[in-house]
């Protein structure tokens, strides 16, 4: 209900801003939809792995910490190919959502030719084709309610480990993802991910980012499953919109995921030991960080990179409670 009024207000102050006989549907093109003012904050997932795990084993003595300090807090569920039907599978967490007056945060991640320089996360969906019915469905299971999405972490990062014409599919398949975002989930903004501040110049991501069709969407992620600090990320991201700025005309807003910064990155990106949490999600860049329009758990503290570093033996997304209980504490 709270949503709901929240949208009606929005809506009758931007019809009132109209000239006479201009209709509802041009005062929404008009006033962008604002997903965060729809909600009264971000959504805690009660079925992510580390709360699924920690009320699993109540006996267990790393489950209070696992529970109070990650399961509590509010983090992005990733979708893939082991979402099984995308429609049913997001409407489902869209809609619980929805239901608690929260903004959902949403990871695809299941583009054709997925981490194709990691490899440790490969797959994705087996051809465009594939990928474009599969996104169409997530995008119209979202539908009008607000949520926040990212769109296919490592994808622009991994160009040196494509072909010229490999880039060229996956641009547009990027583009036609947004284009189903903005047609089918008006309520939703989109992120394209711009990596990290050690892999990629600024200058570079931002042609990256332009020829994948960041103009159509609200904005762009870094850090996602890795450890930068938030200040290293505000110099990056901000070094990208004025990139954006410099050769494009235009700018484009951030987010950072804070999951893992709060020691920092010690140079390994593949379960490096004595990472530690960091900021909560919020909006605005926390604490002086500056820049950031939010600060969001992307990456679920404790959920493998693969099978290397302090996760040897495991798979990417596999949740291992030591490696989320040493992590509360930074060792």
């Amino acid at each position: 209900m709270r949503r709901l009024l929240h949208t009606l207000a929005a809506s009758a102050f931007a019809c009132l801003l109209l000239p006479l006989g201009t209709g509802p549907s041009s005062a929404a093109a008009a006033v962008p939809a604002d997903p965060t003012g729809m909600t009264s904050g971000f959504y805690t997932d009660p079925n992510a792995a580390p709360a699924v795990w920690a009320a699993a084993n109540p006996g267990d003595g790393r489950a209070a910490a696992i529970r109070d300090s990650i399961a509590s807090r509010p983090m992005a569920r990733w979708f893939g190919a082991w979402s099984g039907d995308i429609g049913a599978a997001v409407g489902s967490y869209v809609g619980a959502a929805d239901a608690a007056d929260k903004l959902p945060v949403l990871i695809a991640y299941n583009i054709p030719g997925r981490d194709a320089c990691g490899g440790h996360s490969g797959g994705g969906a087996g051809t465009p084709a594939a990928y474009h019915s599969w996104i169409s469905a997530f995008a119209s299971a979202i539908g009008s309610r607000p949520a926040l999405v990212v769109l296919e972490p490592d994808s622009l990062g991994d160009f040196s480990c494509l072909s010229q014409a490999q880039i060229d599919e996956r641009n547009g398949m990027i583009r036609g993802a947004l284009a189903q975002f903005r047609d089918r989930a008006p309520n939703t903004w989109t992120y394209l991910d711009a990596g990290n501040p050690a892999w990629i110049g600024a200058a570079t991501m931002a042609q990256h980012l332009d020829g994948a069709g960041v103009r159509e969407a609200h904005g762009f992620s870094l850090n996602i499953s890795n450890y930068f600090t938030t200040g290293e990320n505000t110099a990056y991201g901000n070094a990208i919109s004025s990139a954006l700025a410099s050769s494009y005309g235009y700018t484009k807003t951030y987010v950072i995921d804070t999951s893992r910064n709060g020691n920092g990155s010690d140079g390994a990106w593949c379960n490096p030991g004595g990472r530690r949490i960091g900021a909560v999600s919020q909006m605005g860049g926390g604490g002086g960080g500056g820049g950031a329009e939010m600060l969001l758990w992307l990456k679920t503290p404790g959920e493998s990179d693969g099978n290397c570093g302090v996760g040897g033996g495991s798979v990417a997304g596999q949740f291992l409670p030591e490696v989320a209980y040493k992590m509360i504490f930074g060792y």
